[in-house]
């Protein structure tokens, strides 16, 4: 085995592990949309997004994590979108957005969504994050308090507090994705069993993600180098983890909902947020692994819409 691996890394070409370079970013096709919903893009922090858009109320910002896309939110987006303002972008790099070289630890994130608030023309927001897309949540309400009307964790660990050492019982992923160049090397032409793989591991409802739905995420993540960028997600943990700690003394001062998959992060998530929320909220997802809006649905949007609600 060391010595297949050792020989693909000789014989690897440079323009396997080449930056990738920005992409235009594009609009979904139709046949994906919730009713109602339209498909549009915006220019924030120097980047083109995409975003999917549907209802009209409070604002409600839905970012997402690895390995999808906006089409995770399909059926939040759907449920949601006859009391609120429903926006669920494409993270940078994923999906249909831009794709630049950088900018993928999550403070950059966090100005992403800062600055798609700004371009929709609104002051704050409800922000929802599972995820990649929750640790950028928790930093913009860290950083930006003033854009985060409420704030709900979904099934994520706050940076920093990951279980990345696999010798000892941590998740072997982390390291895996954090290396350079090899995960892209090994997932090549292998994006779609990668991907499902990895869903049908972390979730306890093995099918709650369904097959469209992956074959959605892996064309993306197959294309114009969205592994390498999907990986820079984890390869920004380190960074996050050092900015997260620097920010500790910083209250959360709005709603905070934490949901943790009782198969997945459990209490972890709140454990991690507790000491920095003046108003937390903690929820277990019951039945359900990593991906709580997909595994347990009615659990999750009646919560959340009850959450978000709530005087």
């Amino acid at each position: 085995m060391a010595r297949s691996i050792g020989a693909a890394i000789a014989t690897a070409t440079p323009s396997m592990f080449r930056t990738p370079a920005s992409a235009t970013a594009g609009v979904a096709d139709r046949s994906l949309l919730p009713p109602g919903a339209r498909s549009t893009t915006a220019e924030t922090n120097g980047i083109r997004l995409h975003y999917v858009e549907a209802g009209a109320g409070p604002a409600v910002i839905l970012l997402h994590g690895w390995p999808q896309t906006w089409f995770a939110w399909h059926d939040t987006i759907a449920n949601l979108s006859s009391r609120f303002r429903v926006i669920a972008p494409d993270l940078r790099g994923t999906g249909l957005s831009e794709r630049p070289a950088s900018g993928y630890d999550k403070q950059t994130i966090a100005a992403d969504i800062r600055g798609l608030i700004q371009q929709l023309g609104l002051s704050k927001a409800h922000i929802i994050g599972h995820d990649m897309g929750g640790k950028a949540a928790f930093v913009l309400a860290k950083l930006h308090p003033e854009c985060v009307e409420r704030l709900v964790l979904v099934d994520c660990l706050i940076p920093g507090t990951e279980f990345t050492d696999a010798l000892h019982g941590g998740a072997w992923h982390y390291g895996f994705h954090m290396a350079p160049e090899i995960p892209e090397m090994l997932t090549k032409g292998r994006e779609r069993a990668y991907i499902a793989a990895q869903i049908r591991n972390w979730s306890f409802q093995k099918d709650a993600v369904n097959d469209r739905a992956i074959d959605e995420f892996a064309k993306h993540y197959a294309a114009n180098n969205g592994m390498m960028t999907g990986f820079n997600f984890y390869r920004a943990l380190p960074k996050d983890a050092e900015l997260t700690a620097s920010l500790r003394s910083r209250r959360l001062t709005m709603r905070v909902l934490t949901i943790g998959g009782e198969h997945g992060a459990g209490t972890r998530l709140a454990n991690g947020v507790r000491d920095q929320a003046d108003n937390l909220q903690e929820l277990i997802a019951p039945g359900s692994g990593h991906f709580v809006a997909e595994e347990v649905p009615d659990f999750f949007h009646q919560s959340v819409a009850r959450f978000l609600s709530a005087a």
